[in-house]
C-alpha cells in the first residue's frame, strides 16, 4: 500500500485530530472504541503513519460524523483501494507509467473542490487539447515510445472530467500572456487549443484570466503554482510547486497565506475574465 505524501498524511492526521476533540475524546478513549491501541490513534493523528480507508471508516463511525461528503473526502485522502473512493483512483490503471507525484497530484486534484492555478509557460493540463497535450508531452518527455505518450495523452485527457461532474471543479487560472503566444504542436494545433480556451472561458465554473506583457513584473515571476482546496475542510489546503524531477508541496499556514495573497495580486493585475475571453478571441480570429 503506497500512502500519499507526507503532508497529505498528517493533514489527514490533523483533521481526524480535530474531529476526535470535537467528539469530546481522548485519544485512548477513541482507540478502545475502535478495539485499537492508543499508540495508532497518534501516529496516525501526527502523520507517522498512513491509515487505510477502512480504518477512517470506523474512526468516522465513533466520532459519530453526520455529514457524508466531509466523511467521503477524508476516506478518499487515505489513498486506498476501497471501492467506496474508486472514483477517486481511476488513474490505478495507469499506475506503473505514472510517477508517484503525478499520481498524488491527480489525486489531490479529483478531491478538491477548488483549484487555483498560475501558469507561465503552458496552458493547463485541464485545458489542453489532446493535440496540444501530445505536443507538451513529447517535448518535456523525448524519447519516449509513441504507446506511453498515447497513454499519458488519455490520463490528461480523463483528469479534465472534474470539470464536468456534479458538482464540477472550480477552477481559477491566471495564465501569462506568453503562453498564448508560444504555438505549441504548431500553427493548427494552437489554433485548436486557442478556441478550446476560448470555449471554456465561458463555463460558469471556470474563471480564465489573462496577466499581459503590459502587467510588467509582478509576483508570478517567481514561477508557477497550484493551490488546492477541498469541501468544508480548509486546513487540508496545498501549494503544489512543480519542478522538472520533483513536485514540492507545501502545506504550512504560512506558505498557504503567502501563495493566497500572491494569487490574489495576480488577478488584480490580470485581464477581467470578459476581457481575457475577448483577448482570447482576437488570437483565435488572428490564428
Amino acid at each position: 500500500m503506497q500512502y500519499g505524501p507526507a503532508v497529505r498524511r498528517r493533514q489527514l492526521g490533523a483533521a481526524l485530530r480535530a474531529l476526535r476533540a470535537h467528539a469530546g475524546l481522548t485519544s485512548s478513549e477513541a482507540a478502545a472504541k475502535v478495539g485499537w491501541h492508543q499508540s495508532k490513534v497518534s501516529r496516525i493523528e501526527t502523520g507517522r503513519s498512513g491509515v487505510k480507508a477502512a480504518d477512517v471508516r470506523l474512526l468516522m463511525e465513533a466520532y459519530q460524523v453526520k455529514d457524508p461528503q466531509r466523511s467521503e473526502l477524508l476516506i478518499a485522502f487515505a489513498g486506498s483501494d476501497d471501492p467506496g473512493a474508486g472514483r477517486h483512483h481511476w488513474w490505478k490503471a495507469y499506475r506503473d507509467l505514472l510517477p508517484a507525484t503525478y499520481r498524488d497530484f491527480i489525486s489531490l486534484e479529483s478531491q478538491a473542490s477548488w483549484v487555483r492555478t498560475l501558469e507561465t509557460t503552458v496552458v493547463p493540463g485541464l485545458l489542453q487539447t489532446s493535440e496540444y497535450a501530445r505536443a507538451v508531452t513529447r517535448a518535456a518527455l523525448g524519447g519516449l515510445p509513441e504507446d506511453q505518450v498515447d497513454a499519458l495523452v488519455e490520463v490528461r485527457l480523463a483528469r479534465q472530467d472534474v470539470l464536468r461532474a456534479d458538482p464540477p471543479l472550480r477552477l481559477s487560472v491566471v495564465m501569462d500572456e506568453a503562453v498564448l503566444r508560444r504555438p505549441v504542436g504548431g500553427p493548427r494545433v494552437f489554433a485548436g487549443q486557442l478556441v478550446r480556451l476560448r470555449e471554456v472561458s465561458h463555463m460558469p465554473h471556470v474563471r480564465l484570466q489573462v496577466l499581459p506583457f503590459t502587467a510588467g513584473e509582478h509576483v508570478g515571476l517567481i514561477g508557477p503554482f497550484v493551490i488546492f482546496s477541498f469541501p468544508d475542510i480548509a486546513d487540508l489546503d496545498v501549494v503544489v510547486l512543480d519542478h522538472l524531477t520533483s513536485s514540492l508541496y507545501l502545506e504550512r499556514k504560512e506558505d498557504l497565506q503567502a501563495y493566497t495573497e500572491a494569487f490574489n495580486s495576480l488577478q488584480v493585475q490580470a485581464l477581467s475574465p470578459e476581457d481575457s475571453t475577448d483577448f482570447i478571441a482576437g488570437l483565435c480570429d488572428g490564428a
